[in-house]
């Protein structure tokens, strides 16, 4: 909270004590004049000018305020803007940066931490990027979008990499994917994979599974899911992997017997390469830089060190101090302390979302490998993952792991971060509720958008092109 001296000048306003009475306050226009604010104690002092208003100023008479100094505080403080935009990571500055572009001016973002960016911020570390949140990449398959962030961040300012991401199955380092890639496995392997794969449950015709496991072992054969998919769900987001539903994994390919056999008999994978088979990685940044730019284009529509402790969802209000007209949440919904104006079924839609958290730690080594990732399935190791820098980051050094919060043991000797959101969970029913809560919160003309505000596992890449085309939408409004 911000208090002002009597005198100050906010948000177009002159404040200045009432001679008639000590705790009464006279609140004056000050129309076309530039603020100047004169800021007691601790917290972020934003200015606003009238004129940066997208509407012409009424004519408003002096008003005598005769509450308490907190209410005069609270009343100076506020803020009501066209779009109000909850979390300042890749979809909330997206957003912010498409409606900018389409002229429109009449929004703030609220970011809680000091600095923008989510998931994709970088740190400077051992002398060269460390992206805190894990690998972020962006994907080139969609031109619309690397255009749109082009024009933050130019291609010449981008290296082009084909992806390279293996497994170390029981020490036997092959490429990803696991079923595509068998044919570099020796050849007593290759016969126990074959094997599985025929019995199957989608190749011998049995009905699909609704556990997730079982689903695991249906889609895939026995081998793959215990040397691989089973004990790498587990690092990666719970135990208990039949706490997750199955949607979210019709995704993975068939993996077809006469496939997988003519890939081992003529030693080269077959099938498509995963997300991100060709990507671009900054020249000479971590993808945080791309962040920060388009931060930077916001100026101070973006407010930073701003998190959501109190939102009233009918009348779309943050902190009593800022409200909307629309109210665009990108934030993790299980993040802000008190919510009101739901009823029992939003809110239990709300409580029932689940998350995963990791910490990404750095390892100066240098590894004898050209990958740009390797998966690890193995439970003895802590991390599932790790990034190897010095292959994709030009004249880095070292690598990166990734860890499940709850399996992370801290070493005192290497510098780690904390990502208390990173995943969202596919738990059971997730579906259902987040497109109920959705539906039913548009009423209020409160939209979700993105990895935490859909509560889905999208890439960067992919939240920018649902910010455009929401973007596009609210403009044309």
């Amino acid at each position: 909270m911000r208090l002002l001296r009597s005198g100050a000048i906010s948000h177009g306003f002159l404040v200045s004590r009432s001679p008639l009475a000590p705790h009464a306050f006279i609140v004056a226009p000050l129309w076309g004049r530039t603020m100047s604010l004169e800021p007691i104690g601790r917290g972020r002092t934003v200015s606003r000018t009238p004129a940066q208003s997208n509407h012409p100023p009424k004519k408003i008479a002096p008003v005598l305020i005769t509450h308490s100094k907190t209410d005069i505080v609270t009343f100076m403080n506020s803020q009501s803007v066209k779009y109000l935009i909850l979390g300042g990571g890749p979809s909330g500055l997206s957003l912010a940066a498409a409606l900018l572009r389409a002229g429109i001016e009449d929004f703030l973002v609220l970011e809680k931490e000091s600095s923008a960016g989510g998931l994709c911020k970088s740190e400077e570390v051992d002398g060269s990027p460390f992206d805190t949140g894990g690998g972020h990449f962006l994907d080139v398959r969609n031109p619309k979008v690397t255009d749109f962030l082009f024009s933050y961040m130019p291609r010449s300012e981008w290296d082009e990499y084909h992806r390279d991401s293996r497994i170390d199955v029981k020490g036997t380092i092959i490429n990803s994917p696991i079923e595509a890639n068998i044919w570099q496995f020796d050849i007593d392997t290759q016969i126990e994979y074959l094997k599985s794969i025929t019995k199957a449950g989608c190749n011998m015709g049995d009905p699909m599974p609704e556990r997730f496991t079982d689903w695991i072992y249906w889609k895939l054969g026995k081998r793959i899911a215990d040397d691989y998919m089973i004990p790498y769900n587990k690092k990666m987001f719970a135990e208990d992997l039949d706490s997750l539903g199955t949607y979210w994994l019709n995704k993975l390919p068939d993996v077809s017997f006469e496939e997988t056999l003519r890939s081992c008999l003529e030693r080269r994978a077959y099938g498509k390469q995963p997300g991100h088979a060709v990507f671009l990685y900054p020249k000479k940044y971590g993808i945080g830089e791309l962040w920060r730019r388009v931060a930077d284009s916001l100026g101070d529509r973006l407010l930073l060190n701003t998190g959501v402790e109190k939102l009233d969802f009918k009348t779309r209000t943050v902190n009593d101090t800022f409200s909307g007209e629309i109210l665009i949440n990108t934030a993790p919904w299980t993040d802000f302390q008190s919510i009101s104006g739901l009823d029992e079924a939003e809110m239990d839609a709300i409580h029932s979302l689940r998350h995963s958290s990791i910490v990404t730690e750095y390892h100066p080594e240098m590894l004898d490998t050209k990958s740009h990732w390797v998966y690890y399935p193995d439970p003895v190791l802590s991390y599932h993952r790790i990034l190897v820098r010095h292959n994709f980051c030009p004249g880095s050094r070292g690598y990166w792991t990734e860890t499940n919060l709850t399996r992370y043991e801290k070493n005192p000797d290497a510098p780690a971060f904390l990502n208390e959101y990173a995943y969202p969970m596919n738990t059971i029913g997730k579906q259902e509720k987040m497109a109920f809560l959705l539906s039913s919160l548009e009423k209020y003309g409160v939209y979700g958008l993105g990895r935490w505000g859909e509560w889905q596992h999208f890439n960067s890449d992919v939240v920018v092109e649902r910010a455009m085309a929401l973007a596009e939408k609210l403009a044309s409004s």
